[in-house]
């Protein structure tokens, strides 16, 4: 039976993350998956040991791919991606989980609707602490609950929905390419961009997250989240694609309209900080120390 997806997962030196993962995968009601697992310079020994863990029928559906020495996070997604060969993607990060309905439900929203290139699941963060040699969540909240649909203009701002939750067609890379392995992080937003650029994307469902992103405050080295662990990573390559994609701008149409929308958009947080203190100042005595704070905020 050929496979219906693809599950690429990205590891290093994280045995209890990816035993957590790959038990969330094999409890998938759909059957029809396969999985690479790409070893980015850990231990050769612990991975194999994860999937040796698993039931026969699901040892069948893994394999890994050891890489000698750490080459990245996108270099590995791609490493993933040229070794399966399923039509639809999705990359799983080793500390995440799925509802055991995820891709049952993703692939039949896909089958039902040929024209879209593919879905995005309501993302649920799931906070959690190491207890007893065991990471337990300890509070759960709805990512971006308040969008009704991912799309290009708020994706603009910030990633608004993460790898564990979007289900693609594989015809994406041969039309946008492979991940951008030049970015040591949001090599995922830079591709969420792309395909947003040209396509339409949909939530699997107003209401149920499938997708569980976990997410530990404090920790750092191998069991750190790079949003949280990598923060100053993430704030200069955020930077650095957004003056890339502004270059592009510039020297196909010239400085002439984004010269004007610096200075427009200047003046009016002027406007704006000018019209709060006024009415800060009217009101209330402690203004005077709120005015500098609030100058700040909108100048960042």
């Amino acid at each position: 039976m050929n496979s219906r997806v693809a599950i690429v997962v990205r590891t290093k030196d994280r045995p209890l993350f990816l035993r957590r993962a790959l038990g969330s995968i094999a409890a998938q009601t759909l059957v029809d998956w396969q999985c690479v697992i790409v070893n980015d310079g850990g231990d050769p020994s612990a991975v194999d040991a994860a999937i040796e863990a698993l039931d026969e029928a699901h040892r069948g559906k893994i394999r890994a791919i050891h890489h000698e020495q750490p080459r990245g996070r996108w270099v590995s997604a791609n490493a993933g991606v040229l070794a399966t060969t399923a039509p639809l993607l999705v990359l799983h990060d080793d500390d995440d989980t799925w509802h055991p309905d995820f891709l049952a439900r993703a692939v039949a929203y896909l089958d039902r609707l040929p024209e879209r290139v593919g879905v995005v699941s309501r993302i649920e963060i799931r906070w959690e602490e190491l207890r007893d040699g065991t990471y337990e969540t300890v509070s759960r909240e709805t990512f971006q609950p308040d969008l009704p649909v991912p799309t290009l203009a708020d994706t603009l701002l910030f990633n608004r929905f993460v790898p564990i939750g979007f289900v693609y067609r594989r015809a994406l890379h041969a039309e946008f390419g492979l991940y951008d392995e030049r970015l040591p992080v949001i090599g995922d937003w830079n591709f969420n961009l792309r395909v947003l650029a040209k396509h339409p994307l949909d939530y699997l469902d107003d209401a149920v997250p499938y997708a569980y992103w976990h997410q530990r405050v404090g920790d750092t080295g191998d069991a750190g989240n790079s949003v949280i662990a990598a923060r100053g990573d993430h704030a200069k390559y955020d930077a650095l694609i957004r003056d890339e994609e502004l270059r592009r701008h510039v020297e196909e149409h010239g400085l002439g309209l984004v010269l004007y929308l610096t200075k427009f958009i200047d003046r009016r947080f002027v406007e704006v900080e000018n019209g709060i203190r006024g009415e800060l100042r009217q009101t209330s005595p402690l203004s005077s120390r709120l005015v500098p704070r609030l100058r700040r905020l909108l100048r960042r």
